[in-house]
């Protein structure tokens, strides 16, 4: 097995202080301590329950499913409840919920509440792709601040306290339109748990660098004892520890850094304990991951969807290993199990983790400007919900 298996995950247990981190202390999403202060970011198409189940074997914290949208909830489709399947140890169970309806978001809140779907709700402010923001979703949202305020208000009431709600966020749409003072102060009014914030406008989407000092900021202007995550550029353990010690943040969410590396999870419990890192794997070792990955992929939804859904993966997983162009084109193409065994064992086991495979990965593209309902930026007082807002599919 290519990753270590630790025995501590998100519990209900008072959290000591870690020697090595930065962190605040027992940092709480509600009654759960996390444990080490890392978040696992919902990604659509990338956190279901296989991938979460290898990062949760390489370290604790807490692992956050793809996004749900809240009208696809309450309507029950199928391929939304498969979405948020849960390992029987996966705890706490943690879910991302999209929404424009106050009276939507308040309903699949009530609905995860009532049928024990989850035990944390997140709320997405934070995507920044055309077909949410377009319909005033997402980081588009913050903006109709009185908007923002109802369906947080929404949220908290329909989870009854049973359930901690915490809001992501990003700092705006763009360089002329911040919100995330605003909207952290108006989420904290209305009772959320924690405040994440992802350092980028939506103009942005995932090019150029995260501004950690808007995280510093907005841990300046919320109260201490709510607690304020950071999100952006962390791509090793050591990019935690100083987002952590430059802006005070309680906690760190990773998204694109664990993209075929979820034994950073590892590195990252080691580093807030203050231990050494543990080595990087061999090639070898990556390979035994990805085929566990694609073994647990096929059971989640069968063979042909499975494997389908691993080649995404092939790349980040191979990244900066001295792997020939021709076997990287062949299982980028892999058609099934015995294919994909095939085509690993042509791997030369022995290959040291490289240096190059720490940098930047997934998605970053160019910045842009942002797509929104029209005239959407009229009105920051304005509640109507926009026509067709509620998408009607989950994962982003």
């Amino acid at each position: 097995m290519s990753v270590a298996t630790v025995a501590s995950e998100s519990t209900r247990e008072p959290t000591p202080p870690a020697p090595g981190g930065g962190a605040r202390p027992g940092l709480r999403i509600g009654e759960f301590a996390v444990r080490p202060p890392v978040v696992l970011a919902p990604m659509a198409g990338i956190t279901n329950a296989a991938f979460r189940r290898l990062c949760r074997e390489s370290g604790a914290g807490l692992y956050v499913c793809e996004m749900i949208t809240s009208r696809a909830l309450v309507e029950r489709q199928a391929r939304t409840f498969r979405m948020i399947r849960f390992d029987a140890d996966e705890h706490p169970r943690s879910l991302q919920l999209y929404g424009v309806d106050p009276a939507t978001v308040g309903a699949a809140v009530r609905m995860v509440v009532e049928e024990d779907l989850a035990d944390h709700v997140d709320l997405n402010f934070g995507c920044p792709v055309p077909k949410v923001t377009r319909r005033g979703g997402g980081a588009a949202l913050p903006y109709k601040h009185r908007l923002f305020d109802r369906i947080v208000r929404s949220a908290v009431h329909n989870a009854a306290g049973r359930v901690p709600v915490t809001v992501k966020m990003r700092i705006g749409i763009d360089d002329t339109n911040h919100t995330y003072l605003r909207a952290g102060r108006i989420a904290v009014d209305a009772g959320v748990a924690a405040v994440a914030l992802h350092a980028r406008t939506a103009a942005q989407r995932y090019s150029g660098q995260a501004d950690w000092s808007a995280i510093a900021r907005l841990r300046d202007t919320l109260p201490a004892e709510v607690p304020v995550l950071g999100n952006g550029d962390i791509f090793a353990a050591a990019d935690a520890l100083r987002m952590v010690a430059e802006t005070g943040c309680d906690g760190v969410v990773i998204g694109r850094g664990c993209l075929g590396r979820p034994w950073l999870f590892g590195e990252l419990e080691a580093a807030f304990a203050g231990r050494p890192a543990p080595a990087g794997p061999t090639l070898g070792e990556v390979a035994a991951t990805l085929g566990r990955h694609g073994r647990m992929l096929c059971e989640l939804d069968g063979e042909q969807h499975g494997i389908r859904d691993l080649r995404k993966h092939m790349a980040w997983y191979l990244m900066g290993f001295p792997v020939g162009s021709a076997l990287r084109r062949r299982l980028a193409m892999v058609g099934s199990l015995d294919e994909l065994d095939e085509l690993l064992a042509g791997l030369d086991p022995d290959v040291p983790f490289p240096d190059g495979a720490q940098g930047p990965r997934g998605r970053q593209g160019s910045a842009g400007r942002v797509t929104l309902p029209e005239g959407w930026l009229d009105d920051p007082e304005d509640v109507t919900v926009p026509g067709g807002a509620e998408l009607d599919d989950s994962g982003g």
